[in-house]
């Protein structure tokens, strides 16, 4: 699909838990201002008249008409049918609202809506950290390459998404992906969101600094603290961040078990990486102690830290080498290395989920 050529106009919208991002794109680019509206409101029917208001202003900005709407928004929810469930971040969702069904009867276009965390991974996948990647070991003449993507998102909740060769899985009920509802290492009884999101960070920093959790600062803040451009609890702000890195360490360890892909990290929490993901790929790579006292290694394969220099050299060495098949002269290539990596988002959180709304919505077009 060569979006980047496309003419058609699509109406985007990023829809987190604090603000509604509203853009009118065309050829993969935002050719509208755009519009940011709270995502607070009074009443179900607030909201919705905000939804529709913030489309229509993208709209006039754009000034064509638009082939469609495609939009990520929270789950849960059956994307395939438009219709949002009982959301926690947004509680005035409640009892199904068929959001699909209401601006395409407003609009008159076909209206896309899934996950955040599955459009995040599709924009990265086609234009962010998984290109990047192949594109760098052709260059050096490796022959590997990566054809599928975890996506996870970290910030006011915990996201994910998941590309298979191209194509964005969605599971037979709309929950393909959902990474939140894993179980926490630290604390079983409750799911990893506890931990790797923006709650989390401040309540694990309040803890350790002995201050009420409403007295504690943002993760930004937490973060230059923990690296020590900001006063602070230093020993506070990195333990915040290392329990974040060992349960979702742990999260992405199972999730990779299945997917067996690289892994690309966005939202609000990823430009906090250098305090994290070291820890974070340190415990993917841990081993298991079995029953017997003998050590298994946590995953069948290795991941590599992309961000650090030693990471990526490691992970884009070519290992492979030639063996002899049985009864033969012939000998074919093999590598005993199976390898993933892990990075950061290329495009940034919002772009990525503007290029994976619009590529989207004109494969569904088409």
């Amino acid at each position: 699909m060569d979006y980047k050529n496309d003419l058609r106009t699509i109406l985007i919208l990023d829809a987190g838990g604090t603000n509604f991002d509203f853009f009118a794109v065309k050829r993969g680019e935002m050719i509208s201002e755009g519009k940011r509206l709270p995502a607070a409101a009074n009443s179900l029917e607030d909201i919705l008249k905000m939804i529709v208001k913030g489309f229509e202003e993208v709209k006039g900005q754009a000034g064509e008409t638009p082939a469609a709407i495609s939009f990520c928004f929270p789950g849960p929810a059956d994307f395939e049918n438009g219709i949002i469930g009982d959301l926690e971040n947004l509680p005035l969702f409640r009892g199904g609202v068929p959001l699909k069904a209401m601006l395409e009867e407003h609009f008159g276009i076909p209206v896309f809506i899934n996950n955040d965390g599955d459009l995040f991974t599709y924009g990265e996948a086609i234009a962010g950290l998984l290109p990047e990647v192949n594109i760098a070991l052709e260059s050096m003449g490796i022959q590997r390459r990566y054809n599928n993507l975890l996506g996870v998102t970290l910030g006011t909740g915990f996201g994910g998404g998941i590309v298979r060769k191209g194509e964005l899985y969605i599971g037979d009920n709309s929950a393909g992906a959902e990474i939140n509802r894993m179980r926490n290492k630290l604390y079983p009884l409750t799911s990893a969101e506890d931990s790797v999101t923006i709650r989390g960070i401040k309540r694990v920093f309040a803890r350790e600094a002995g201050i009420q959790i409403e007295e504690a600062p943002e993760p930004e803040t937490i973060f230059n603290i923990g690296i020590g451009k900001d006063e602070g609890d230093i020993s506070a702000a990195k333990t915040a961040f290392n329990e974040l890195a060992e349960v979702a360490g742990n999260s992405f360890a199972n999730a990779v078990t299945l997917t067996d892909s690289l892994v690309v990290i966005g939202g609000g929490l990823a430009g906090a990486w250098p305090l994290f993901l070291p820890q974070l790929v340190k415990e993917m790579n841990n081993s298991f102690t079995e029953i017997n006292g003998d050590k298994l290694p946590r995953l069948e394969i290795v991941a590599y830290n992309l961000e650090d220099k030693k990471g990526f050299d490691d992970f884009s060495k070519d290992t492979s080498r030639q063996i002899q098949v049985p009864f033969s002269e012939k000998k074919v290539n093999y590598d005993p290395v199976k390898k993933i990596g892990l990075g950061i988002s290329r495009l940034g959180t919002s772009r990525a989920v503007a290029v994976g709304a619009y590529a989207y919505a004109l494969n569904e077009l088409s």
